[in-house]
């Protein structure tokens, strides 16, 4: 499993706090200490931004409203990882400029240095982070899993046609105790 690694992504405290599911913190939590047993890469994604927001552009619908919010600059409170599920020291975190895992970071040069082969997506919001980065990582030849309940969205219906109907055209998809027994925890 040296060549696996399972990405954390966005669960900022701001984004974990949006969703009333408590039991998604102690499963995801429950993946994470799975897979450091097993040996595999644990890597955490955030989004964070410069002060002054130089680093969105006014065109892009999705981002621009946020500079006038003063949040997810790079370091601040609402850029930290809920504590429930925080890396411990020396653990990669990775920090993004859009939506999808691999654009404005390293995760690639992390991936490729490690000779990671094969990622397991988790994250807020199954719509947003995991679809980007799973079609992303899909077109660099990437083997996919996507943990179903390691995934959360806005919008229940949503999540369920993308975790049933679009992700398995490109990942296997399967629930943290799936996952956990096909890794032998």
């Amino acid at each position: 499993m040296k060549d696996t690694a399972l990405l954390v992504m966005d669960t900022q405290r701001a984004s974990v706090d949006r969703f009333p599911d408590p039991d998604y913190l102690p499963r995801l939590r429950g993946a994470i200490d799975t897979a450091r047993s097993a040996g595999i890469a644990v890597v955490y994604v955030v989004i964070g931004f410069r002060p002054g927001y130089p680093d969105i552009s006014r065109r892009n619908k999705r981002f621009s409203a946020l500079s006038q919010t003063g949040r997810l600059i790079e370091g601040d409170a609402s850029t930290q990882i809920h504590p429930d599920v925080a890396p411990l020291p020396g653990d990669v975190v990775v920090t993004k400029k859009r939506v999808s895992a691999f654009t404005g970071s390293d995760l690639d040069v992390v991936l490729r240095a490690g000779d990671v082969r094969h990622l397991v997506l988790t994250g807020i919001a199954t719509s947003g982070v995991v679809l980007s980065t799973l079609r992303q990582a899909a077109d660099l030849d990437f083997g996919l899993t996507v943990l179903a309940d390691g995934c959360m969205d806005g919008d229940p219906e949503v999540h369920r046609v993308l975790t049933e109907k679009v992700f398995p055209h490109e990942a296997d998809v399967v629930t943290i105790e799936e996952w956990v027994k096909t890794i032998g925890g």
